[in-house]
């Protein structure tokens, strides 16, 4: 469900109006995160560490409100809640885009993982389904410990969706860290709300 917002009387409308007529209206950030905690967590409950990130993503996502707002033809609209568009890799080193139902509850998430996963593995291309306009992208390149990222974007396509990578997990002075990037819709979201997720985002990786 999703329902319009009024920007005739929204207080970021003029930030809203003034970004959104930039070629490339995204901007993002790259930080380390401490992942000790939620590592540890993830083990003691015998799920995948990345099917728990990405469920403490989606939570924080759904947390913070401009991270719901989407832009159709010029207007603003604010979804109840947001799913996750996340590359699913194949055994022959191609990936799929997925996209997985969002549950508040992490058992009833990781089956919903579980099972699109399988259904992009044994789907051949990239664009394995039709998808909706209340996610996220996400990715991940376990391979590298990256300080900084870009995406592939088409500046012609219509896009207000936020953008996740992480990178490899590395081990320091027996903590464990991560490089996490965001890029968001800067008519959507300032600076202050990306502070307001990863502020969220490191408080329940840390439960």
């Amino acid at each position: 469900m999703k329902k319009e917002l009024d920007v005739s009387t929204w207080n970021r409308r003029e930030h809203f109006e003034f970004f959104s007529k930039f070629e490339e209206p995204f901007f993002g950030t790259t930080i380390q995160l401490d992942c000790t905690k939620a590592y540890a967590k993830s083990k003691e409950l015998g799920v995948s560490f990345f099917a728990y990130y990405l469920h403490k993503t989606l939570v924080a996502v759904n947390t913070i409100e401009n991270f719901r707002y989407r832009i159709h033809d010029g207007k603003v609209f604010i979804y109840d809640t947001i799913n996750v568009s996340s590359t699913i890799l194949r055994e022959d080193k191609t990936f799929g885009f997925s996209e997985i139902e969002y549950h508040e509850n992490l058992n009833t998430f990781i089956e919903n993982y579980n099972t699109e996963a399988t259904r992009v593995k044994n789907t051949p291309g990239l664009f394995t389904r039709d998808y909706n306009e209340n996610i996220v992208h996400f990715s991940a390149l376990p391979w590298i410990n990256f300080t900084s990222i870009s995406h592939s974007r088409s500046f012609t396509f219509p896009d207000s969706c936020p953008k996740f990578s992480f990178g490899k997990m590395i081990t320091e002075n027996d903590k464990k860290f991560m490089s996490m990037s965001v890029h968001v819709h800067h008519g959507l979201v300032d600076g202050y709300h990306l502070g307001l997720f990863f502020e969220e985002f490191q408080r329940l990786m840390n439960l």
